[in-house]
């Protein structure tokens, strides 16, 4: 009997091993899975897969005389990576998907919530709300220069981090145009020089050209949380915030003035 409760306690640490390893790339390239919004329901994923994977080993092993349960109750946890592969191949869930994580769907929707929020607060505390035109400038600059080291050629395609940095700098270009009261036709030709800025929905507000140097600015803030967001992604959690040398005195847009909704 004791020889038994060590069989399985043994399993039952192979088994939350491979749980964690399994859930940890199943979230890779997306974030941390034991990240601080999201690591209770991480370890109850983990705890759940254990528990259920000695369970199964230990049943299998029993029918299965020359199977030993620790290999069994080690392996069944893959299903958190492999089901994720399959998922992911044809954009819909199979059958024997749904069959190996119909139980742990709802710890894994939240667990992904989480990781979510994580990601979000991550990149928020790394941008400053009251930084100015030169400010959100030096700032991207400094992420993509960090970031341009540490993620690999396949990394810098997919997030197109170069696309997002020239993206946050050309609708800088015309907020600063604004900024420095640049007659109304030199805005319209800064607008129209760039694809990033070639949209009806800034034209819009021509007549209204602080509004519009206003929602240019949030827009390159809004870039510039999607270019942190690549770093969060990619791994990158030891970024450090950008320390501008001097603050600039005023914002372009004042805090108390909303901006308009997105269409």
């Amino acid at each position: 009997m004791p020889g038994g409760f060590m069989v399985l306690g043994v399993t039952l640490a192979f088994a939350a091993a491979s749980a964690t390893v399994f859930l940890i790339l199943r979230c890779r390239g997306v974030g941390r899975p034991f990240g601080p919004g999201s690591r209770r329901c991480a370890l109850a994923v983990v705890g759940l897969t254990s528990l259920v994977s000695t369970a199964a080993a230990v049943a299998s092993a029993t029918v299965l005389q020359h199977i030993p349960p620790v290999l069994v109750g080690a392996a069944a946890p893959s299903g958190l990576w492999l089901g994720h592969i399959r998922q992911r191949a044809d954009g819909r869930r199979g059958v024997g998907h749904e069959m190996s994580t119909l139980w742990l769907a709802w710890l894994l929707d939240r667990m992904h919530q989480g990781m979510a929020e994580d990601r979000l607060k991550w990149c928020e505390k790394r941008v400053d709300p009251l930084w100015g035109i030169h400010e959100l400038s030096s700032a991207a600059n400094f992420y993509y220069e960090y970031l341009k080291e540490r993620l690999s050629p396949e990394e810098h395609r997919r997030e197109r981090i170069h696309s997002r940095l020239q993206a946050i700098e050309r609708r800088l270009d015309v907020a600063q145009l604004i900024e420095d009261d640049a007659a109304r036709s030199k805005v319209v030709g800064a607008l129209r020089a760039s694809r990033v800025t070639k949209e009806p929905r800034y034209e819009r507000y021509l007549n209204d050209l602080p509004r519009l140097g206003g929602i240019l600015r949030h827009d390159a803030e809004r870039d510039l949380v999607r270019l942190l967001s690549s770093g969060y992604r990619a791994g990158c959690y030891r970024l450090q915030a950008f320390t501008p040398s001097v603050r600039e005195p005023a914002r372009l847009y004042p805090p108390g003035r909303p901006l308009p909704p997105h269409p």
